[in-house]
């Protein structure tokens, strides 16, 4: 598969601005990859991608709800879809009208004034093939502190559907003698705060994302992140092209029962981090937010144990897994994060259990 992210610095509430500058990155990026560019499967920008998130209220986050696919953030996605001709996910601030505003919005003009305590806002996830279908809208499950005042739970189950992807060609290979055309890849989706224990109240080993991931069967995993940083603002200036250590890993110990299962079906799992970058100042009294950046596309697998070594063989007996690492961007850089997963790896991490674990 070739897989990107945007990892860039939006603004809050400057939607045109963002997406300008979403854009122009994005621009960037394919004048200088050309026909990579043309032949890219699936691109996933971060959380709430075009509006910002370091919202303090629902009066502050009120201008910049979007209607479900169909805002900005919805027709962009559709857009960018349809030119570079492959899947797309934005995450955005829904809000959904609820049945009885929906009745009433028939039997009366009135409601088009209608409260907004009186309708659903979502933390959310749009996602829009080439031919401008929504294949799914997600609403984050597990909601952070900051969602919590304008956002509800969601409602719309599990994020997860299958993704179309195309097969691509062979030596000798033409369309009328591929067997397959398109693959559909399980694909388990989450929003940031998704892979954390639940409220952080649930036990760090609920592990609730990824077990979610495991019972679905999925090939494929998807976060779209506003994740944040302990770093300081001269750490993440001083060296912007680093990944945030700290983050990859917490990120990687989230998957931990991927890492651990004991059965396998010879098929890796590929998961996408895609995270934001930059410094939003806090609203009314709260904290400026500054985010991990760190966006990167990982491979879990089983370990090759045997690197004809003979001498070795009693260490690698213990040899379980592989977390491969096709790209990592760094903490404050602004790019894209491009991979092809049929190609080797950049790094390979391997992970070593001992007998009795």
């Amino acid at each position: 598969m070739r897989i990107a992210t945007l990892q860039f610095s939006p603004r809050l509430r400057d939607v045109d601005g963002n997406i300008e500058r979403g854009e122009e990155i994005l621009n960037k990026w394919e004048q200088s990859h050309g026909d990579e560019a043309r032949k890219l499967d699936l691109l996933v920008l971060p959380e709430m991608a075009f509006t910002g998130y370091n919202f303090s209220s629902l009066e502050t986050i009120k201008p910049y709800l979007e209607p479900t696919r169909s805002g900005p953030t919805a027709k962009w996605a559709r857009s960018t879809a349809r030119r570079l001709g492959c899947v797309v996910c934005v995450g955005y601030p829904e809000i959904r009208a609820t049945k009885s505003d929906q009745t009433s919005m028939q039997e009366s003009s009135e409601a088009e004034t209608s409260n907004l305590e009186h309708e659903k806002r979502f933390n959310s996830l749009i996602i829009e093939d080439s031919s401008g279908n929504t294949l799914l809208n997600y609403q984050k499950c597990f909601l952070y502190y900051t969602d919590e005042p304008w956002a509800s739970e969601g409602e719309n189950g599990k994020g997860y559907f299958p993704l179309p992807v195309s097969v691509r060609s062979k030596p000798g290979e033409t369309l009328s003698n591929r067997p397959q055309s398109t693959v559909h890849i399980p694909t388990a989706v989450g929003i940031c705060m998704d892979i954390n224990p639940y409220k952080f109240i649930a036990p760090y080993t609920a592990y609730e994302f990824a077990t979610h991931v495991l019972d679905s069967g999925a090939k494929l995993v998807i976060v779209s992140m506003a994740w944040l940083t302990w770093l300081t603002s001269e750490e993440l200036a001083g060296e912007p092209q680093t990944p945030d250590t700290d983050t990859f890993q917490y990120w990687i110990q989230r998957f931990w029962p991927l890492i651990t299962r004991d059965s396998w079906d010879g098929e890796e799992i590929i998961i996408v981090f895609a995270n934001r970058t930059g410094e939003e100042e806090g609203m009314e009294g709260k904290d400026t937010a500054r985010y991990a950046g760190t966006s990167c596309v990982i491979g879990i697998r089983k370990a090759n144990a045997d690197d004809g070594d003979n001498s070795k063989e009693e260490e690698r007996r213990y040899f379980d897994v592989d977390i491969v690492v096709w790209e990592r961007l760094g903490r404050a850089e602004e790019g894209v994060c491009f991979v092809d997963t049929d190609l080797p790896p950049k790094m390979v991490f391997r992970v070593v259990r001992r007998q009795g674990e």
